[in-house]
C-alpha cells in the first residue's frame, strides 16, 4: 500500500475526539478500491474522475465521527488541500483542483513518460516505442526516423520514465506543480 508520509496526497483519517460533537462520519465516502493492512484501511475513493487516497487509523469507524490529521511538516499546504477535498466529496459540495495539481497536459506526458519506461524496460527499440506511443503513421520510414522529431521527444520520455523509476517520482509527489514532463 501507499504510505501516507510519502504521498502527501493521502488523507489521513482517524477517530474525532469526543469534544467535537459536530464532526461528521465518512459514511458517504464510497472507496473503489479497499485494503486492510497493518496500519489500518487503505482506500481509494472516486472523486467526480480522480482517485483519493485515504487511510483509516487508529480504529476509525466509517459511521462515528471523525477528523483528518495532518502532519506540520513541509506537505502541510498540499495534505490540507486534499483533505479539503475529502470533506468537500464527504459534504456533496463542488471539488476544488485535483490535489495533485496536475493539469490534463502533464498527466498525459506522464503516462506517455510511463509507457515508454515500460517499453525501454522490456527491450524495445525508440522506434517501436514510438510506433506504440502515437502510431505508425505519423512515424516515418527509413533515415528520416533519425531527424525526426518523435523520435527526439521518444528519447526524451524514456529518460524522464527512468528518471521517475529512479526516484524522481517522490518529487513529482511533493511538488507537483514542477512536473516538467
Amino acid at each position: 500500500m501507499w504510505l501516507a508520509h510519502l504521498n502527501p496526497t493521502t488523507v489521513i483519517i482517524v477517530p474525532a475526539p469526543e469534544r467535537f460533537a459536530e464532526a461528521r462520519p465518512i459514511g458517504r465516502l464510497t472507496p473503489a478500491f479497499s485494503r486492510r493492512a497493518a496500519d489500518g484501511e487503505h482506500w481509494l475513493v472516486d472523486d467526480r474522475g480522480d482517485r483519493l487516497p485515504v487511510a483509516l487509523i487508529d480504529g476509525v469507524i466509517s459511521t462515528r465521527p471523525a477528523a483528518v490529521l495532518i502532519p506540520l511538516d513541509s506537505d502541510f499546504t498540499v495534505r490540507t488541500a486534499a483533505a479539503l477535498r475529502m470533506w468537500h466529496s464527504t459534504t456533496g459540495q463542488t471539488r476544488g483542483r485535483p490535489a495533485d495539481g496536475l493539469t490534463m497536459q502533464q498527466r498525459t506526458r506522464l503516462g506517455l513518460a510511463l509507457r515508454s519506461l515500460d517499453g525501454r524496460l522490456a527491450g524495445y527499440s525508440y522506434r517501436a516505442i514510438a510506433e506504440a506511443l502515437f502510431g505508425q503513421a505519423r512515424i516515418p520510414a527509413g533515415p528520416d526516423w533519425k531527424t525526426h522529431d518523435q523520435r527526439d521527444r521518444t528519447i526524451r520520455l524514456c529518460r524522464r520514465g527512468l528518471a521517475l523509476m529512479r526516484g524522481g517520482y517522490l518529487k513529482l509527489l511533493r511538488h507537483p506543480r514542477q512536473f516538467r514532463g
